[in-house]
């Protein structure tokens, strides 16, 4: 998996976050919850223990994804082309509309945030491009084209 160095200290942010906050609090709820009587008709006991078992997963899950995880090198990358790390501006061939879009890794693609997975339709277009360049993307609906107005870090 292919990562910014701002998506691995993500990663790692929320990794502490689980393991140094929300473990403590879940596992106060569990004694809690215990107190409230029998385990087999006690619901609050059942939701925490639920909670433990995903906040336990989702360790695990960012755990092996940081293990797995591979680091763009932006100082060995030609800062003119896209690759992972880059904020690209398009202008869309069709409407006009004009976006700036920044390549990232899958797991840190927020698209409703203008980040977008370079494993994605438009990420995969965009990726080696130059700016000046124009590329047209298969989409679900249709096709794209963009220009490639401008690249940057």
């Amino acid at each position: 998996m292919i990562l910014t160095a701002e998506g691995i200290r993500k990663l790692e942010r929320e990794l502490e976050e689980l393991k140094t906050v929300r473990r403590k609090e879940v596992a106060e709820r569990i004694k809690v919850a215990r107190g409230f009587g029998d385990l087999a008709e006690n619901s609050e006991y059942e939701a925490a223990k639920n909670e433990q078992a995903f906040v336990e997963g989702r360790i695990a899950t960012l755990e092996k994804m940081l293990r797995n995880a591979q680091m763009v090198d932006e100082a060995n990358l030609d800062p003119d082309v896209v690759n992972v790390g880059s904020r690209v501006e398009v202008e869309d061939l069709d409407s006009g509309d004009r976006m700036e879009l920044r390549i990232v890794g899958s797991s840190e693609a927020d698209p409703a945030r203008s980040t977008i997975s370079y494993q994605s339709p438009v990420g995969r277009a965009l990726m080696g491009g130059r700016a000046g360049a124009t590329v047209e993307v298969r989409l679900p609906d249709g096709r794209a084209r963009f220009r490639i107005l401008s690249v940057c870090r």
